[in-house]
């Protein structure tokens, strides 16, 4: 029996960005929806703050297969003169 571990390489996605905090999951999950509808955006609902002030906040984040894709920068060919 083989007891060798595969070693995998974690690739750290882009950050995710607080878009807004409520005070109940339906207002949250609402806004989530209406986020949903844009292309490439990945978007979760994560319950934050102390535990005398709990909030709902909307979290989003491009999709990093999007992220991870190499970026067209025009300026990055061209040569300094």
């Amino acid at each position: 029996m083989n007891t060798d571990k595969a070693e995998t390489i974690h690739h750290d996605g882009p950050s995710w960005k607080i878009v807004g905090r409520f005070s109940t999951f339906a207002a949250a999950d609402l806004r989530r929806d209406k986020l949903l509808e844009e292309k490439d955006l990945q978007v979760k609902v994560h319950l934050q703050g102390p535990q005398d002030k709990l909030y709902f906040a909307v979290k989003t984040r491009t999709d990093p297969e999007v992220a991870r894709s190499p970026a067209t920068n025009k300026n990055k060919n061209r040569k300094k003169k």
